[in-house]
């Protein structure tokens, strides 16, 4: 089999790189002739414990290479963008484009499958597309929904080892599909249609957002109630049937800070808890960008002289280097507006250079700051002893007690 992988990002790449582990023949597609020259080199643009040297393996073997347009496969694979438009309006035009893209290569037997995070009826709309433009394709060709479930920092395991849902257009699509997932996934495959499976995605980011915006509604709670967050989830956890999870410094990344927007934009009467989650964690950001705003105005009254302040943190999670809708980014940019009062010190340990800031090494920024504020519980932090000479900001539990 020949596959083609259209998108070589966060989840493109990786699955691509893996597909050709396990003897599938890949092409790999984007538009960024940066990616490909230094996919094709053997090198990472992304950060992803153990994948170089799989990339590597599969391009001396090979079974992988990249370019900057498909070629006629037996599959194509859908990995693209899907970021927002206007008021949070979900923007499928890469999906779109991608689709087109592979339109002429198309032919009688082909599967085609989404995996980018789309709204519902995605699927079934760039079904319409195809036949419209390839009507004898009609009854020809499978197309299937199968959306990836994926923690980055862990990636080659859980493409391989974690469940997946998948959905076709029929039941022959969803069969197809299976077909192919079932060379490299040892999880299950359960079977769905295509709305249901597009559904299930959104649904489970959701989820995750409503229970994070529980735990940080809980950190503003404490904050003002002069209680230890951290101890209260840990004492509260220790119900058998309560689990809360651990509030941070707002929620990043492209699925679950994006993903409830697509259910809210499209059932906005109906998905009220959502947008309610959706509100609390934007506002967390916010909340702690103030906190930390405040101290720097009253150490520059009080000690006469602008503070160091140590910004520790960039990406969206811990240990990655994934900048994509970072709470802890926009707090930094938000505290740079009062540059003309402070020295600030930016640390992300997982990220080499940065366009827009100069990066400080962590220990260095820690030692130095009047002023620590903690974003990301990077690896890294957890090798520092708690200053109580300086005012610390631990947003995202480094110390937690």
């Amino acid at each position: 089999m020949k596959a083609c992988f259209m998108g070589l990002g966060y989840i493109g790449l990786p699955t691509a790189i893996i597909a050709a582990k396990h003897g599938v023949e890949v092409v790999g597609v984007d538009i960024n002739e940066t990616v490909v020259k230094m996919t094709n080199s053997g090198k990472l643009h992304i950060v992803e414990p153990g994948l170089e040297e799989m990339l590597q393996e599969v391009i001396a073997s090979g079974n992988f290479k990249a370019f900057t347009k498909p070629e006629e496969s037996d599959a194509y694979f859908m990995v693209v963008p899907t970021p927002f438009k206007g008021e949070h309006q979900p923007d499928i035009s890469f999906v779109e484009s991608a689709t087109r893209m592979v339109l002429p290569l198309l032919k009688a037997g082909d599967l085609y499958v989404i995996e980018s995070t789309s709204p519902v009826g995605t699927t079934e709309y760039m079904a319409e597309i195809i036949y419209k433009e390839r009507p004898e394709l009609r009854g020809k060709i499978y197309i299937a929904y199968c959306p990836e479930r994926v923690l980055p920092g862990n990636v080659i395991y859980e493409l391989v080892n974690n469940d997946r849902v998948i959905g076709g257009i029929d039941d022959a699509s969803t069969e197809k599909a299976k077909e192919f997932y079932r060379t490299f996934v040892t999880g299950e495959l359960h079977a769905t249609n295509c709305k249901t499976a597009e559904m299930c995605k959104l649904t489970e980011n959701s989820s995750r957002d409503v229970q994070i915006a529980f735990a940080n509604e809980l950190s503003y709670i404490c904050d003002k109630a002069g209680i230890n967050v951290w101890e209260l989830i840990e004492l509260a956890n220790k119900h058998p049937r309560v689990n809360i999870l651990q509030p941070g410094c707002g929620v990043g990344g492209h699925c679950i800070a994006v993903d409830p927007y697509f259910i809210t934009s499209a059932y906005p009467e109906e998905a009220r808890i959502i947008a309610s989650a959706r509100e609390i964690n934007n506002y967390k950001a916010q909340w702690c960008a103030e906190k930390v705003k405040n101290a720097i105005l009253e150490f520059e009254l009080k000690n006469h002289r602008k503070p160091v302040v140590a910004m520790m943190g960039l990406a969206f999670k811990p240990n990655i280097d994934d900048l994509r809708e970072s709470p802890a980014k926009s707090i930094t940019a938000s505290v740079m507006q009062l540059s003309d009062k402070v020295e600030i010190l930016v640390v992300e340990p997982n990220v080499q250079e940065h366009s827009v800031y100069k990066l400080t090494p962590y220990k260095t920024a820690y030692e130095k700051a009047d002023i620590v504020a903690f974003l990301v519980n990077h690896r890294e932090f957890a090798s520092l002893n708690y200053r109580d000479n300086v005012q610390v900001f631990d947003f995202c539990g480094t110390f937690k007690k």
